[in-house]
C-alpha cells in the first residue's frame, strides 16, 4: 500500500499493545475454560468421551490460533512474559491433572482425547518458549526445554514421531542456548541434555534415520557424570542392537548389531563398580546370540565361557547351556552337545521351555535315530529329576516325530516316539481335566504321524502310532465316538495287512461303541477278503438296517467285490440296489449303469443266462414305465445305452443258440427285436434291419427248441410266432421297398436271412392248414435273389415229409431246385439224384393212380440228364434204384395185360440200365425177358406163362 494510506487513529505502539493484550485475554479465557473444563471432570464420575473430546479439540485449537497470532507481535515487556509464564503452567498443569487425578477417564477416553491432550501440553511447552527468559525466574531455559522433553516423550509414546523429533530438537537448541550455558554444568541439566538426546535418538530410529541416532549416543557420551549415565547410554546401545538382531535374514544388520552391542559392553567395563555387572552380563550374553546368529561358532563359546567364570552363580542364565549346545552343533561336536544337554538334566535351576529349546536344536542337528533316542533318553532322565509338564512332553513328541514320512530314519523316529509315549510315566502325566488340551495334542501328533505312514502304505508302522493315540483318548462317554474312530482305523490297517482276523475284533470293538454304517462296511470289506461270499452277502443287508445308511455304500461294495473278483457278491449288491431306484430319488449311479453292471459281471460266467435275461427285461420294462428318455439318456449317449443291451441280448441269442438252448435262444432274440425298437429321440427305425433279424431268429429258434423238447408248441406259441413273423414280413416289405434299401441289398445282405424267414413262416402256415399260403410265400423266395439251390432242396425235402408236407411245395421247390442244379456248369448229381427220387415219390403219391405219365416223365427226365454223362459222375447206387424201380413198375401192367404200359415202363427200365455200371447182368436179364415177352405176346394164349419182372 501506499504511505499516504497508513492511517490510524492510535499510535503503532498503543495499538501494538492492544493486540498483544487482546490476544493474551483470549489465551487466558481459553485456559480458564479448559480449568473449569477439567476440575468438572475431576468432580464427577461421568463418562461423556463425545463431549470430552469436542471440547478439548475445540480449546486446543484456538489456543494454537491465538498463539500463533501473539508469537507475531513480540517482543513483550517483562510483565507481559512473566504473565506468558503463568498462563503457560496454569495450562500444563490441568493437562497433568486431567491426566493424573481421573485415570478412568484417561483409560476410557478414544485416542483422539490423547491427542487433544498432547497438543495441550505442546501448546503450554511453546507458550514458555515465547515468554523467553523473564526476569526473576531461574534457569528459564532448562524448564522450557523439560516442558518440550516431555512433551516429545508423549509425542513418542502415541507414535507421532515427527512431532517429537520437532519437541526433542527444541529441547536442544534452548539447552545449547547461551543464556542457559551458566547452567549446563550442573548435574540436573546434564541430566537433561542427555535424557534428550537419547529419546530423541530413539525417534530417529524409529523414524529409520540410523546414523543420527547412532551420532547422537555419541554425542552422549560426553554427557556421562555418573554410573547412572552409562548404564542408560549402555542400555540405548543394547536397545538399538537388539532391534537389528530381530532381523535374522539381514548380515549387515547382524554386524551392525553387534557393533553396537559392544559399545554397551565398553561402557559397561568403563564403569569400575559393580553397579553395571548385571548389564554387562546381558549384553555379553546377547552379542552371544549375535554370533550364534552369525554362525561364529567358536565366538559363542568364548562368550559362554567368559560368563560360566563369573563368580556370581546367579549370572548363570539359563540360555548359556542352549546356546552352548547350538554352538557345539554348529561345530559338529555332539558329544560335547550331548554333555551341555545331560548337564541341563541335572540342574534343577533350567526351566523347562529352555531345556526343551536345547532339546530341539540336537534332535535338528543330530536327527535320525541317535538323536531320536538321545531326545527320548534325556526326557525321561528329565522326568526322573523333576515335574515335566505334558505340554513338554508334546512338543518332544512332535519334534521327534518330524514333519513327513519321506524324510530319512521317519520310521526309526515313530518307533522311538511309540516307545516315549506309551511310557506310563509320560502316560500319567495327561491323567484328568486340567491337561484336557495338551491330551488332545498328543493324541493330534501321533493320530498325524500314524495318518502319514498309512498313506504312504506302511500299514505296520501305522497301526502301532493308531495304536498309541489311543492311550490318549480318556475312557469317558464324550470320547465314545473318538475311540471308535481308532478302532475303525486300526481296522484299516489291518485290512493292509491282511490280518484278516485282528481286523475284524477292532471293527467289533468299534461297533460295540459306534454302530453305524463305516462298521458294517468295514466288516463287509473283512468278509470279502476272506472269501466268504455269504458272509458278505448277509453283511449287505445289514448295511440297510443302519440309521446313517445310503446307497453309496451299495455301490461302493459292488465295486470292492468287482475288485475282488467276487461276482456273485457284485451281483448280490447291485441288485440290492436296484430296490431304491424310485422315480424323483437321488442316486450315486443311474439305474440304466447298474442294470449294464449286472448284465457284465454275469455274461463272465456260463450258467448265469436266466439272471441275465430277468435283468435285460428289467431294462426294457423300466424303459417303457419311465421313458426311453429318462432311462436310457437323450440324444447319443441313450442310443448306445439302448443298443448296448440290444446288442448284449443278440449276442448272447447267437451263443446259446450255438449251445443248442434253443429256448432260451427264442428269449435273447425276442428282448433284443423289442430294445431295438424302443425310440430314443423319437427315432427307431435306424435299427429296423436288426429288428427283422431278432424277430426272425426267435421264431426260428422257438422251432428249433419244440424239435429239441420234442414236446409241440401250444397254441398261444404259435399264435406268437405267427404275429413275430407279420412284423418281420412288414419290415422286409418296407425295407425292400424303402429307399435306404431296393430289392437286390435287401436279398443279398442277408441271404440265409430270408430263407430262415421263409423256412419259419411256412413252419408256422403250415401249423394253421394254410396251405395256399405256404405256396405263395416258396414262391415268392424263389423269385428272389436270395434264393439259391440249396435253401429250394431243403424247402421240398421239409414239404415232401410228414407232419409239414405239401406236395405242391415241395413238386414245386424241388423242380426249381433241380432246374437250378442243371443250369450250374458243374451240376451237383448227388443232389440232383436225390431231387429226382423225392419228386418220384412225390409225384406217386399224388398223382401215380391219376396220372402214369408224370411219374414216367421223371424216369424220362432222369434218363436224359444221364445221357452224355461220365461213367460214375451219376450216383451208381441212385441209377441202379431208378432203373429196378422203373422196371418193377412194369409188373402191374403186366399182370393186368396192359401190354404197352408194360413195355414202356420195361424200355425205360432198360435204357435206364445201359446208362449205369455194374448193371450188365440185370441189362441181360431184363433182355432175356423182354424178348421172351415179345414173343409170348405174339401166341394167343390167355393167361399162360405171364412173365416175371426181376426184383
Amino acid at each position: 500500500m501506499r504511505i499516504a494510506e497508513i492511517s490510524s487513529s492510535a499510535s503503532p505502539s498503543t495499538q501494538h499493545q492492544q493486540d498483544s493484550q487482546l490476544l493474551l485475554s483470549q489465551i487466558e479465557s481459553s485456559i480458564k475454560h479448559f480449568e473449569h473444563f477439567s476440575s468438572t471432570l475431576n468432580n464427577t464420575n461421568t463418562n461423556t468421551n463425545t463431549n470430552t473430546n469436542t471440547n478439548t479439540t475445540t480449546i486446543s485449537s484456538n489456543l494454537r490460533q491465538s498463539l500463533t497470532q501473539l508469537s507475531q507481535l513480540g517482543p513483550f515487556s517483562s510483565e507481559f512474559n512473566l504473565h506468558l509464564w503463568k498462563l503457560s503452567y496454569r495450562l500444563w498443569n490441568s493437562c497433568v491433572d486431567l491426566s493424573n487425578l481421573n485415570p478412568k477417564l484417561r483409560s476410557s477416553s478414544s485416542s483422539s482425547f490423547s491427542l487433544d491432550l498432547a497438543k495441550l501440553r505442546h501448546i503450554a511447552a511453546d507458550i514458555l518458549s515465547l515468554a523467553g527468559n523473564v526476569s526473576g525466574v531461574p534457569s528459564p531455559f532448562i524448564k522450557s526445554a523439560s516442558f518440550y522433553y516431555k512433551t516429545g516423550l508423549i509425542w513418542h509414546d502415541l507414535r507421532r514421531f515427527d512431532l517429537a523429533s520437532s519437541c526433542f530438537e527444541k529441547a536442544t537448541d534452548l539447552l545449547s542456548n547461551s543464556n542457559a550455558a551458566a547452567a549446563i554444568s550442573a548435574d540436573d541439566a546434564t541430566k537433561l541434555l542427555l535424557d534428550v538426546n537419547l529419546a530423541r535418538s530413539r525417534t530417529a530410529w524409529e523414524l529409520s534415520d540410523r546414523n543420527l541416532a547412532v551420532a547422537l549416543l555419541s554425542r552422549s557420551k560426553t554427557l556421562l557424570l555418573c554410573s547412572d549415565h552409562y548404564g542408560s547410554l549402555a542400555n540405548q546401545y543394547l536397545a538399538f542392537g537388539k532391534s537389528l538382531l530381530s532381523k535374522k535374514n539381514e548380515t549387515e544388520s547382524l554386524s551392525e548389531s553387534l557393533k553396537l552391542m559392544k559399545e554397551a559392553l565398553d561402557l559397561c567395563e568403563k564403569v569400575g563398580d559393580g553397579n553395571l555387572r548385571e548389564l554387562r552380563w546381558k549384553t555379553l550374553r546377547f552379542i552371544s546370540a549375535v554370533h550364534l546368529q552369525k554362525e561364529e561358532y567358536e565366538s559363542v563359546i568364548k562368550c559362554v565361557r567368559v560368563l560360566r567364570q563369573s563368580e556370581d552363580e546367579k549370572n548363570q542364565h539359563p540360555s548359556l547351556p542352549v546356546m552352548a549346545v547350538k554352538a557345539w552343533l554348529g561345530l559338529r561336536r555332539f558329544g560335547e552337545a550331548e554333555k551341555e544337554l545331560r548337564g541341563m538334566v541335572v540342574n534343577t535351576g533350567i526351566p523347562e521351555g529352555v531345556w526343551l529349546s536345547a532339546v530341539e536344536a540336537y534332535f535338528d542337528a543330530a536327527g535320525g535315530s541317535a538323536g531320536a533316542e538321545t531326545a527320548k533318553g534325556l526326557f525321561l532322565g528329565l522326568m526322573g529329576r523333576c515335574h515335566v509338564s505334558a505340554g513338554a512332553a508334546v512338543r518332544v513328541a512332535h519334534r521327534v516325530v518330524g514333519d513327513g514320512v519321506e524324510s530319512e530314519g521317519s520310521k526309526v523316529r515313530a518307533k522311538v516316539v511309540a516307545e516315549l509315549v506309551s511310557d506310563d510315566r509320560v502316560v500319567a502325566l495327561f491323567a484328568g481335566e486340567a491337561v484336557a488340551k495338551e491330551r488332545m495334542a498328543m493324541h493330534a501328533v501321533l493320530w498325524n504321524c500314524a495318518a502319514d505312514f498309512f498313506r504312504s502304505k506302511d500299514y505296520g508302522t501305522s497301526a502301532e502310532m493308531f495304536e498309541k493315540s489311543m492311550l490318549y483318548i480318556p475312557y469317558d462317554i464324550e470320547s465314545k465316538i473318538l475311540r471308535a474312530k481308532g478302532f475303525r482305523v486300526l481296522c484299516l490297517c489291518h485290512l493292509g495287512l491282511s490280518q484278516l482276523d485282528r481286523a475284524l475284533e477292532y471293527i467289533n470293538e468299534a461297533e460295540k461303541l459306534e454302530p453305524n454304517i463305516a462298521c458294517a462296511f468295514l466288516k463287509f470289506k473283512i468278509y470279502l477278503q476272506r472269501n466268504d461270499h455269504d458272509g458278505a452277502i448277509s453283511q449287505i443287508q445289514a448295511m440297510t438296517t443302519c440309521l446313517d445308511f445310503t446307497t453309496d455304500f451299495i455301490s461302493l461294495s459292488a465295486h470292492e467285490a468287482v475288485a475282488c473278483r467276487a461276482l456273485p457278491v457284485a451281483v448280490a449288491a447291485l441288485s440290492n440296489l436296484l430296490n431304491y431306484y424310485t422315480p424323483g430319488k437321488s442316486m450315486p449311479t443311474t439305474e440304466i449303469v447298474v442294470l449294464r453292471t449286472l448284465v457284465t459281471i454275469l455274461t463272465q460266467q456260463p450258467g448265469n443266462e436266466l439272471e441275465v435275461v430277468k435283468f435285460i427285461k428289467r431294462a426294457h420294462n423300466r424303459a417303457s414305465e419311465l421313458g426311453s428318455d429318462i432311462f436310457f439318456g437323450k440324444g447319443e449317449i441313450g442310443r448306445r445305452e439302448r443298443n448296448w443291451f440290444a446288442v448284449t441280448s443278440w449276442n448272447l441269442g447267437t451263443r446259446t443258440g450255438k449251445e443248442g438252448n434253443y429256448e432260451l435262444c427264442a428269449e435273447f432274440f425276442r428282448l433284443a427285436s423289442e430294445i431295438y425298437c424302443v425310440p430314443v429321440d423319437g427315432q427307431a427305425e435306424e435299427n429296423n434291419v436288426m429288428v427283422c433279424k431278432s424277430l426272425i431268429l426267435t421264431v426260428s429258434s422257438m422251432i428249433a427248441s419244440e424239435k429239441q423238447r420234442k414236446a409241440a408248441l401250444s397254441e398261444s406259441e404259435v399264435n406268437e410266432a405267427v404275429k413275430l413273423l407279420d412284423k418281420a414280413g412288414k419290415i422286409l416289405k418296407s425295407i425292400s421297398t424303402g429307399t435306404r434299401l431296393n430289392d437286390d441289398q435287401i436279398t443279398t445282405f442277408e441271404p440265409d436271412l430270408f430263407f430262415i424267414y421263409t423256412f419259419s413262416a411256412y413252419d408256422i402256415k403250415g401249423r394253421l392248414n394254410d396251405l395256399a399260403s405256404q405256396q405263395l410265400l416258396v414262391k415268392s423266395f424263389a423269385s428272389s435273389k436270395a434264393c439259391n439251390s440249396k435253401h429250394l432242396l431243403q424247402i421240398g425235402l421239409t414239404a415232401s415229409q410228414a407232419p409239414q408236407s405239401n406236395h405242391e411245395v415241395a413238386t414245386f421247390a424241388l423242380n426249381e431246385c433241380l432246374s437250378s442244379l442243371l443250369s450250374s456248369p458243374s451240376p451237383d448229381f448227388e443232389n440232383v439224384a436225390l431231387i429226382l427220387r423225392k419228386l418220384i415219390a412225390v409225384a406217386s403219391i399224388h398223382k401215380g393212380d391219376t396220372d402214369d405219365d408224370a411219374v414216367y416223365g421223371m424216369y424220362k427226365q432222369a434218363y436224359q440228364i444221364m445221357v452224355g454223362l461220365k461213367e460214375g459222375e451219376y450216383p451208381t447206387e441212385e441209377g441202379k434204384w431208378l432203373a429196378m424201380t422203373a422196371w418193377n413198375r412194369a409188373a402191374l401192367p403186366v399182370r393186368l395185360g396192359q401190354i404197352e404200359m408194360a413195355k414202356k415202363w420195361m424200355n425205360i427200365g432198360m435204357e435206364l440200365a445201359k446208362r449205369i455200371p455194374g448193371m450188365e447182368t440185370y441189362k441181360a436179364c431184363m433182355e432175356d425177358f423182354v424178348d421172351c415177352f415179345q414173343k409170348k405176346c405174339n401166341v394167343q394164349n390167355n393167361g399162360e406163362n405171364r412173365p416175371q419182372l426181376v426184383e
